[in-house]
């Protein structure tokens, strides 16, 4: 079966595609950025082309000679999340009926009926419905919440139990949920590609548990070797107030934190099991399974897509040749060290995270709480891999928008500031033996308010950048004399 894949760079979507390919079906990936992809494990066995679903014939090109389209496309992040969802599906459904593609799979979320619906679940129903509309055989798979490594969903729940031993919890915690394992979910998505055409309807999907979100997190500390949790139910904290607090505790940014809360208000579990008459059962795994399985893969560092892995496209580096006009700030330093440039190559690729940003530790912990308390990433995004980054993968509040292993690694900014910032390290030979170790720090001011920004934080930046450029290469030369 020849499938294309809509977002491919997300969650899901990144562990969709090595499935498929290991099913033995052809895999083109459809990306916006294709250099996101350029490092994943299956980039080699997959076709990835580039298209852009608010153009209509970037889409077309896409579906074009294509059996099965997969859409796992969402905007949660975006304020007008709910007209462009729309928009997008409205765009994909009619191109897949115009090139002629067989079946369109999508996954939603489970909705409960005769409810006011949160934004979040109104639109993911609304989109299948739009799919099911196009006149092409479409099947929408709804789950709830999704159990696995990297999952927003899962890592609200690890870290709200991990960092609160106590705590104050709303009514929406009382809420029934029907959690599913996302190697269950792969199952369903993956056997979808074979249904025959009569089967155009949506199914809810769900793991065998149905419990609260109180219990699971109760069970997530009794797997996770946790004292048992302490907690106060009261009925005054809003599905808005709650977000606030996950945002500040959790890597979740209140952007997501929003809709994803505001969708535990309903209960949500699967009405039947009519999906069980088209696709056979998967694996049982229970919640603490499901678990043990997510919190293995993070201790060996083995997660191979997350949740902030879909990031925003990057905007163009003020000092591409496309761009004109306007002010931008640089700080640039250079060291030499002692240290090959292989070594220090590893100790760049290796930045953030466990390991910090070599510089004034305290400052950039205060920077990154402030960022939180202003609905940024802030630093608890951490990284999937000590040692090793990839194109498009979320590093604390950056994004890895160029990775030229082993010379240059350049980081786009997203927390919260008034413009626009990039910064660049580099290690290239040096002349005489060693190496040199290059870092840019670069701002595009939007408004008076970026240029104030920019003038009250430069009297640090010898602290910030000058300390890093200090102790990146002498942390490479301690760690060739040690090897």
């Amino acid at each position: 079966m020849r499938c294309v894949v809509f977002g491919a760079t997300g969650y899901i979507g990144g562990r969709l595609v090595p499935a498929l390919l290991d099913g033995g079906h052809d895999v083109r990936a459809v990306a916006r950025d294709t250099g996101k992809l350029a490092e994943t494990p299956w980039r080699n066995r997959a076709e990835v082309v580039r298209a852009d679903l608010a153009d209509v014939e970037s889409v077309r090109a896409a579906l074009d000679g294509q059996d099965v389209v997969y859409y796992l496309v969402h905007s949660l992040q975006r304020k007008d999340f709910v007209d462009h969802d729309r928009e997008l599906a409205t765009t994909l459904a009619k191109a897949a009926h115009d090139v002629g593609v067989t079946r369109i799979v999508y996954l939603g979320g489970i909705t409960p009926d005769g409810e006011e619906l949160s934004p979040h679940l109104a639109s993911r129903r609304e989109v299948g419905e739009i799919l099911l509309a196009s006149g092409v055989p479409t099947v929408v798979l709804n789950a709830a919440v999704i159990i696995g490594s990297g999952s927003a969903s899962f890592e609200m729940l690890r870290y709200l139990t991990e960092r609160l031993p106590a705590m104050i919890t709303p009514r929406w915690v009382h809420n029934r949920i029907q959690p599913i394992a996302v190697r269950d979910v792969l199952h369903y998505l993956t056997h979808a590609a074979a249904l025959p055409a009569h089967v155009h309807r949506a199914f809810d999907i769900g793991g065998p548990d149905v419990l609260t979100y109180l219990d699971m997190m109760r069970r997530y500390a009794v797997v996770a070797k946790l004292p048992r949790r302490v907690v106060v139910p009261v009925p005054v904290l809003t599905p808005w107030l709650s977000a606030q607090w996950v945002n500040l505790v959790t890597p979740v940014p209140r952007g997501i934190a929003v809709p994803l809360i505001e969708s535990l208000v309903h209960e949500v579990v699967a009405r039947d099991r009519d999906i069980a008459a088209h696709i056979p059962d998967p694996e049982v795994i229970h919640v603490e399974r499901a678990i043990e399985l997510a919190l293995a893969r993070i201790r060996r560092s083995d997660v191979p897509t997350r949740w902030s892995d879909a990031g925003a496209p990057s905007d163009p580096l003020p000092t591409d040749p496309d761009w004109s006009g306007g002010t931008v700030y640089t700080d640039t330093r250079e060291r030499a060290t002692t240290a090959d440039r292989e070594t220090l190559w590893r100790v760049i690729e290796s930045i953030g995270g466990e390991h910090g940003w070599y510089s004034f530790p305290l400052a950039w912990s205060v920077r990154g709480w402030i960022d939180r308390l202003v609905g940024g990433a802030g630093l608890r995004r951490g990284r999937k891999d000590p040692r090793r980054l990839h194109t498009g993968e979320a590093l604390d509040w950056w994004r890895v928008e160029r990775l030229d292993r082993p010379n240059l690694l350049r980081l786009r900014a997203e927390m919260r500031v008034p413009g626009r910032a990039w910064l660049e390290l580099s290690a290239e030979h040096g002349e005489n033996g060693g190496s040199v170790y290059r870092q840019r720090a670069i701002f595009e001011p939007h408004g008076l308010a970026g240029h104030v920004y920019w003038k009250s934080i430069a009297p640090f930046h010898d602290i910030i950048f000058g300390g890093m450029a200090r102790n990146i290469t002498g942390a490479a030369e301690h760690e060739e004399t040690t090897s």
